[in-house]
């Protein structure tokens, strides 16, 4: 029921569809008024209201009074699945769909799903070829004013966002946030087939490639597939011979991640790896396989001359030299050559004892 006339018809248009006011610059068309004149807003960049403790402006006064929660630190929204809490309605409607995976704005061209309508917005530029702004450095261009204004900050340096905890500053407020997770242990998206918990959507996605298989990373050079592009990275530099990972301590440079953490541990000191037999500890999972040998007895390398077995490939690579003849250390003084460097070192000892004498 309606109290007045003019309000039942502002209603009929929900249904009819009827919409009478339009705007002269973009042509846009509402069912009332004083929606026009809020989208007016937009083109005009008017922003009467003002918030009394921070100066920032805005464009409605339903978002002033969302603003104003930042400061009062009121959460009146609960999600009923994890609990965490916002200050909109709206974005807690927004974080439903983490939990229900609902995805309702889909791009007409080529199908992509999203959960938000701003989001697909943004996507559409790519098929539309919009672009909005430039940046004056680098000549970079980008389809919303706000991407820009955040790229700006790797020419200027600005971070202006600190974590609280450890002072840590980032220059992208969404890097904060994740950030905190790990002061948290916040951990709010979960793989629905292994219940695992990450703390950022980014991780789950990789994660469920392990149970779908899926590898959308292929080498142009073998053709082999990956999980992750870190992944493939690494793997191209076996091809380019180029080495990403450089050791801050010693300058050093290694071609993937994994070798340089086990590399570090030469620096730290640090041995994780134990032998479960005499607890000796190591460095590289390598150094323990090698040694168990000495509790199994195991001799995997064999001469193939004389049937000698070794416990390392290392000692075969020296034994094999009483077959060839071959000996590679040679003595700078008096050119007598070695098989093993420990036999020239002790000769040297003779030269040393003679030039002191």
């Amino acid at each position: 029921m309606f109290i007045q006339t003019c309000n039942l018809k502002a209603h009929m248009r929900i249904h009819t569809g009827e919409k009478p006011f339009k705007c002269e610059v973009c042509q846009k068309r509402f069912t009332q008024n004083g929606h026009l004149k809020m989208h007016m807003i937009k083109h005009t960049g008017e922003t009467p209201f003002e918030c009394e403790i921070c100066q920032e402006t805005f464009a409605q006064n339903s978002f002033l009074k969302a603003h104003m929660r930042i400061h009062t630190g009121e959460e009146k929204f609960k999600c009923e699945v994890c609990e965490k809490m916002f200050t909109h309605n709206s974005d807690l409607k927004v974080h439903m769909r983490i939990h229900t995976g609902d995805k309702p704005f889909n791009c007409g061209v080529c199908q992509k799903t999203f959960t938000q309508y701003n989001t697909l917005k943004v996507h559409m530029r790519k098929h539309t070829g919009e672009i909005l702004s430039k940046c004056e450095v680098c000549q970079k261009m980008f389809t919303q004013y706000k991407d820009l204004k955040v790229h700006m900050r790797i020419h200027t340096g600005e971070k202006p966002f600190k974590c609280e905890v450890c002072q840590k500053m980032f220059s992208v407020s969404g890097n904060l946030k994740i950030h905190m997770r790990i002061h948290t242990g916040e951990k709010p998206f979960e793989c629905e087939i292994c219940h695992k918990m990450f703390a950022h959507n980014s991780y789950l996605k990789v994660h469920r490639r392990q149970h779908t298989g899926e590898k959308p990373f292929k080498c142009e050079v073998c053709h082999k597939m990956f999980t992750k592009n870190s992944d493939l990275k690494q793997h191209i530099g076996k091809h380019t011979g180029e080495k990403q990972f450089r050791c801050k301590i010693c300058e050093e440079m290694f071609l993937s991640y994994s070798n340089i953490k086990i590399h570090k541990r030469i620096h730290t000191g640090e041995k994780t790896i134990k032998c479960e037999v005499c607890e000796k500890s190591f460095t590289q999972y390598g150094s323990l396989k090698v040694h168990m040998r000495f509790h199994t007895g195991e001799k995997p390398f064999k001469c193939e001359v004389c049937n000698k077995m070794f416990w390392q490939n290392s000692g075969l690579k020296v034994h094999k030299r009483i077959h060839t003849g071959e000996k590679p250390f040679k003595c700078d003084v008096c050119d007598k050559l070695f098989r093993h460097n420990c036999a020239l070192k002790k000769h040297m000892v003779m030269h040393t004892m003679d030039s002191s004498e």
